[in-house]
């Protein structure tokens, strides 16, 4: 006697099957813990459309690949920052703060930057 499997993806926000193909798994971080979610073409678009806003206010970071381990990078890559030291270069300029174009960016500098931005 044969035996037959059948695997049906079901959309994880309605419950409802999803048609060979007509779906998609998508993958998301939010504060630093990563999610999927099997959505049918209708609830990924809405996902992404809500989401959509947040996205073009945000800013792309270093650490937009996934795989592999998870460290801090060569020393002096500045892997792990929690901010982009040209925007705070920038920042500081607009805000007629002289600071160096190159090396570290002083901590007291920074912390004003992210305060601006909070």
């Amino acid at each position: 006697m044969a035996q037959r499997t059948i695997v049906q993806l079901t959309d994880d926000l309605d419950g409802k099957p999803i048609p060979e193909g007509k779906g998609e798994t998508i993958r998301f971080s939010v504060d630093r813990t990563d999610y999927e979610i099997d959505l049918a073409e209708r609830n990924a678009k809405a996902l992404r459309n809500d989401l959509a806003r947040y996205v073009s206010a945000a800013r792309r970071t270093a650490g937009g690949q996934r795989g592999g381990g998870r460290g801090r990078g060569r020393p002096g890559s500045g892997a792990g920052r929690d901010y982009d030291p040209k925007a705070v270069r920038a920042w500081a300029e607009s805000q007629g703060i002289q600071v160096s174009q190159r090396g570290r960016v002083p901590a007291d500098l920074v912390a004003k930057f992210q305060a601006a931005h909070a």
